[in-house]
């Protein structure tokens, strides 16, 4: 019975990931238009809260499917974007990499 209880709830999680994995995309593409656009000192107060708010969706969904990792990256975007930074090239890079390594760990749980 606890097997037939674990295959149900792994098939509903398989069907959740299937179901959300565009709006997960969706999110990473918020933040790596984000990292452009701050790389090119044109981050909007918009756009900033939007990348602000995909870091923190990212950081819980990708948390409750085992993918910790993209959590912590998540995170920290997260806490970047919540602060007025001014140009910087290093946290530029940072911002795009980051978003990179989240998109990377979205597809190797496909």
């Amino acid at each position: 019975m606890a097997a037939d209880t674990q295959n149900a709830l792994s098939a509903a999680l398989e069907r959740l990931w299937t179901q959300h994995l565009p709006l997960l995309m969706e999110r990473v593409d918020v933040l790596d238009n984000a990292a452009t656009a701050f790389a090119a000192g044109e981050l909007s107060r918009d756009e900033r809260q939007a990348a602000q708010s995909a870091a923190h969706k990212l950081a819980g969904v990708l948390g409750t499917f085992g993918l910790t990792s993209g959590t912590v990256l998540a995170r920290e975007l997260e806490i970047v974007y919540s602060r007025q930074n001014g140009p910087d090239q290093d946290l530029a890079e940072r911002l795009g990499s980051i978003a990179t390594e989240i998109r990377a760990i979205i597809a190797s749980r496909k």
